[in-house]
């Protein structure tokens, strides 16, 4: 079996030289850590990822999950288990939580460079934690505090499991027109009947006790979503003393077979198929989507670093490959044929691949990680830092979970052109991941809800545009800083970007005004993957101004073949140079695509057709 692959100094880097995140630690909340605590916290979670995560998710892959229709329950993959003990026993499903509830405190970008790792190491199976894990920040944040001594340490410790109960058959994305209906007892809880589709771990053997955050309509409310409520509904009452008592009314009716992710159920629900099924509002009538919004921020965000992971791994083990497998002359022999074949990643369509693949992953990483950090600093500053903060996190969580999500599919799959037709096949990684992937831009909130958040509610209907001025500002403040230290050419580019896009936004908000919802809309998403260019040139800029003064000082004037010998000798010279050209790649190769994709942004508004059961009446089916 291929051993996990991780790229620990680029983790380090994006850490504690890009966000400095140990500065965090002026901050009462975290003055009890240092990096040495970090370091040993993420050097743990690499261990546990390649002895314990990384080899149940090979056996996952193949063993799926396993539904038995006598007991209605689901069985995990062989492996699943002990993996899951040995991630909760170390602390890491509550890593950023507050102490008070069983957390260890750090910040969350800790979290996330942790949970990044396991997710590479096998994202099926963090699922699982992921879930779990917001359903305790949701009773966390909005239950009574009977509510929260009964449910939270028990799901952020893992004695429990825990899931999200949103979509069903005819409500999918609208999630307004769900069906499940809960009626009020005489002793303040509620009957709850309905049935929920697509609930993923819905069912699973890793814990006896399961929470569903059930969103259902109380007997009598309105109909869209302001008539929706959310319920906690256990999978066994509990007791009095805080014991598991009798089964509840709802039970797994069948898992999907699917393209990836065989490790993770994901289950078909039916709740109240007895009429008993018992559920307790959380957090007050009429009041479950903007609580449910809170855990689908969240989530989305681990979705983006679940993404992330996955890109992570397949870019390692295409290195990999890369170096080990020869195949063909040189380049500058192509004609010779007595030439020796050379590795695959002297070829320059193969070092292309690998630079794309790198450059995407590593800006990806600094965005994702950032983001954290803002999270975290719009709870711990004051005032309008405060304010600033969180409109960055608004602007933000969109584009890292559809841009990650998004070119993880690619990612991968360059990962396994890599390889060749041993990409295809399950003898490599790569394969694995490519299936697993997909899913990310689907759940939580497909891509395209995810444009339609960003374009709408972030930038056109929000007050003075808050949350595009805040990220303007900071970007133009790296293009600031970064005079004397990166190349005018690039500095340039990112304020050339930065003009288009203002320009884009003036004609959305026109589109709107004057009602083209039509032209609007057929915009967002193409708009959304525009913007995420802007913000990974965003981030190369930056790192180009770390990671270039640093190149510098251990190479000294060294340049050709004397350049050649210090990265050779000096693995940190290796490292910058690394950085630097990755970076320089995507600013000079990746982001000029960017304009040309808000040139056919502005030529599609003068294309006009009939809605889709026009365009295709006269395909086969219609």
């Amino acid at each position: 079996m291929q051993k996990y692959l991780v790229d620990h100094r680029d983790l380090q880097f994006t850490l504690f030289e890009f966000l400095q995140v140990d500065r965090m630690n002026n901050f009462r909340r975290y003055e009890n850590f240092d990096r040495a605590v970090y370091e040993e916290t993420i050097r743990l979670a690499e261990r546990i990822a390649g002895e314990s995560v990384f080899p149940a998710n090979v056996t996952g892959h193949r063993e799926g999950c396993q539904y038995d229709p006598q007991t209605r329950s689901v069985r995990l993959p062989s492996g699943y288990k002990a993996a899951a003990g040995a991630l909760c026993d170390a602390g890491f499903l509550s890593i950023a939580d507050d102490p008070s509830v069983g957390g260890a405190g750090m910040p969350l970008a800790i979290q996330s460079c942790a949970w990044e790792i396991f997710c590479g190491a096998g994202g099926a199976l963090m699922l699982f934690f992921m879930l779990g894990h917001g359903a305790a920040h949701l009773i966390h944040s909005f239950g009574t505090p009977e509510q929260k001594s009964r449910y939270v340490q028990k799901l952020l410790s893992g004695e429990w499991g825990g899931t999200m109960c949103l979509t069903e058959p005819e409500a999918g994305s609208d999630v307004g027109a769900l069906k499940t209906k809960a009626v009020l007892h005489s002793d303040g809880s509620y009957r709850i009947t309905g049935q929920k589709c697509f609930i993923t771990n819905g069912d699973q053997d890793i814990t006896r006790q399961i929470i569903y955050p059930v969103l259902a309509r109380i007997e009598g409310d309105p109909p869209g979503t302001k008539g929706i409520s959310l319920f906690i509904v256990p999978k066994y009452l509990i007791n009095e003393d805080g014991a598991l008592g009798e089964r509840n009314d709802v039970f797994c009716t069948g898992v999907e077979h699917k393209m990836g992710a065989h490790g993770s159920a994901t289950c078909a629900m039916s709740f109240g198929e007895n009429e008993c099924c018992t559920g307790y509002l959380l957090g007050g009538q009429g009041r479950g989507m903007n609580i449910m919004f809170q855990m689908l921020n969240e989530t989305r965000l681990e979705v983006g670093i679940m993404a992330l992971g996955g890109s992570s791994a397949a870019l390692q083990y295409a290195v990999d490959y890369a170096r080990t497998r020869l195949q063909g002359a040189h380049f500058s022999r192509m004609f010779d044929a007595d030439a020796p074949k050379v590795p695959i990643i002297e070829h320059p369509d193969v070092m292309r691949m690998l630079m794309g693949m790198k450059s995407c992953v590593e800006a990806e990483r600094m965005l994702s990680y950032y983001t954290a950090m803002q999270i975290d600093l719009a709870k711990l500053l004051e005032g309008e830092e405060s304010r600033e903060a969180r409109s960055l996190v608004d602007i933000l969580i969109p584009l890292v979970k559809a841009g990650n999500s998004e070119n993880a599919w690619q990612v991968t799959a360059e990962a396994i052109q890599v390889h060749g037709g041993y990409g295809y096949c399950s003898d490599y990684p790569v394969e694995q991941l490519a299936v697993d992937c997909k899913v990310l831009s689907i759940v939580e909130g497909t891509n395209g809800i995810q444009s339609l958040d960003l374009v709408m509610r972030k930038v056109l209907l929000n007050t003075d545009q808050k949350n595009y001025r805040v990220l303007k500002s900071r970007m133009l403040r790296t293009v600031e800083s970064s005079a004397g230290v990166v190349d005018d050419v690039h500095r340039n580019m990112l304020l050339a970007g930065i003009a288009r896009m203002d320009s884009v936004i003036d004609s959305l908000k026109n589109h709107l005004a004057e009602g083209r919802y039509h032209t609007l809309l057929l915009n967002v998403d193409p708009v959304r993957r525009a913007f995420f260019d802007l913000v990974l040139a965003w981030m190369h800029l930056w790192c180009l101004m770390l990671a270039r003064p640093k190149l510098s000082a251990l190479t000294a004037d060294a340049k050709g073949e004397a350049l050649a010998e210090v990265i050779a000798r000096d693995a940190e010279a290796a490292f910058y140079y690394g950085k630097v050209c990755a970076s320089e790649f995507w600013l000079a190769s990746e982001f000029p695509k960017y304009f040309g994709k808000l040139d056919g942004i502005s030529r599609s508004e003068t294309v006009d057709f009939l809605p889709g059961y026009a365009v295709f009446s006269s395909h086969p089916g219609a």
